[in-house]
């Protein structure tokens, strides 16, 4: 299907908020700032997106939805080499993103908090989708040792929560470029969570 130009239009705004929103912070930023940045008339702007907000929405879920393709072909790609070259290339698919698009790095571990009681509930969701993956992860573990035992979800959301919340303190004091550097730690913490027998109570 041809790419009209009302898409082109979009995916302009789109790329043009999380630029604006990454460099002037979310709460400062305004339409007029997204407008002049993405190179269309207010009016082209408002026929795409009711406000500000409405159009930051939707490139942060946008933006997940890259990040999350880009793991879910990272992790494909592992696959013959066992569930732990699996979770190691989604996490290294994660980080290698982030730092590739410092304004998606700002936006989705940054200006998100500021966007308001939406773009939280769009966070938790992107949180829970990554959560998932952390489950698929488990269950390929558990294929190769039955004693594993199944983590609750929200130990899950919470493993996603903290290393989102060190990968923003990462990206606040040393940049974009820095958060790979993060890899290592955040396959300590996935595999300290993941690697839980049904007998570790009893010991």
């Amino acid at each position: 299907m041809a790419t009209t130009r009302v898409d082109l239009q979009r995916v302009r705004i789109l790329d043009a908020i999380a630029r604006v929103v990454a460099t002037r912070g979310y709460e400062a930023a305004t339409v007029a700032d997204v407008v002049r940045e993405a190179g269309v008339s207010r009016s082209t702007f408002y026929e795409q997106f009711p406000s500000k907000e409405a159009c930051f929405l939707e490139a942060y879920r946008h933006g997940v939805a890259v990040v999350d393709d880009r793991i879910r072909a990272a992790v494909h790609a592992a696959g013959p080499a066992g569930w732990r070259a699996q979770l190691r290339a989604g996490i290294r698919a994660y980080l290698d993103a982030l730092a590739a698009d410092p304004a998606l790095a700002r936006t989705s571990l940054h200006e998100v908090h500021a966007a308001g009681p939406a773009a939280l509930d769009a966070r938790a969701e992107a949180l829970r989708r990554f959560a998932g993956r952390y489950h698929a992860s488990f269950e390929q573990a558990r294929a190769g040792d039955p004693t594993l035992r199944e983590p609750h979800p929200d130990a899950l959301y919470v493993l996603c929560a903290g290393t989102e919340q060190l990968a923003a303190e990462r990206l606040r004091e040393r940049g974009a470029a820095a958060l790979p550097d993060l890899e290592d730690v955040f396959c300590l913490c996935a595999e300290a969570l993941l690697l839980h027998h049904d007998h570790d109570e009893e010991d």
